[in-house]
């Protein structure tokens, strides 16, 4: 695939937070965070990462697709557990160096089986409490 091409951030003239044009600040390793949100709760489902090629998947087919930083691959929500995600909105944060997906999930989206990856709250410095 050819490497997709995105607003150098560098190319914006007007303050970032302010301007209209799409410019991901993808960190040294070419890859950005990426946080998915339930579209009908807004609760926080999972964080993972991309890269150009990911993000420039997810925009054309509104299917999160991810970089796997452990297997050094991209892959597709879902693909082998059937637990996808229905991309319905994209955001970025004010200075572009991270992403939201508010989506659409369908079946679990923690490889756990669980709802959400966040499932255990920090109690103290050395405990943690399921929650799910």
């Amino acid at each position: 695939m050819k490497e997709p091409q995105f607003t150098p951030p560098g190319e914006i003239l007007s303050d970032i937070e302010e301007s209209d044009a799409f410019a991901p600040r993808f960190n040294g390793e070419g890859l950005i965070p990426v946080v998915a949100t339930d579209i009908h709760t807004g609760r926080l489902l999972m964080l993972a990462y991309m890269n150009a090629e990911a993000l420039a998947k997810t925009i054309e087919t509104s299917e999160a697709w991810y970089w796997s930083r452990s297997r050094g691959a991209l892959w597709r929500k879902g693909a082998t557990s059937g637990n996808t995600q229905k991309v319905l909105e994209i955001r970025t944060d004010c200075d572009q160096d991270a992403i939201q997906l508010v989506v659409e999930q369908h079946g679990p989206a923690c490889h756990t089986e669980r709802r959400a990856c966040f499932y255990r709250k920090v109690i103290s410095k050395s405990e943690l409490r399921f929650t799910d």
